[in-house]
């Protein structure tokens, strides 16, 4: 993928926490802060079909995102139990 240097002006005190974060991760401060952009890019995204799906269907149950919920604390455990894993 090609990259594009730019300038961003950002609060001191968050450079110095996104510095932390990416020396705390072994990741250069710029791959920590264009993962941020695409989990925002891929939000935005997800908010837009549920609205549209919503719009179409009517809104969700309560069920319905009860369900949900408990599916992607699901997902969240599994996930975290292989990188728990993984790192042992």
């Amino acid at each position: 993928m090609a990259a594009r240097k730019i300038t961003v002006t950002l609060p001191e005190e968050l450079v110095e926490a996104l510095g932390a974060a990416a020396s705390e991760d072994g990741v250069p401060l710029s791959r920590l802060v264009a993962s941020a952009a695409e989990s925002e890019l891929r939000r935005r995204v997800g908010r837009r079909l549920v609205a549209e799906w919503q719009a179409e269907h009517g809104a969700f149950t309560v069920e319905e995102l009860a369900a949900a919920r408990a599916e992607m604390a699901a997902a969240d455990a599994q996930a975290l139990g292989a990188a728990g894993q993984a790192a042992a």
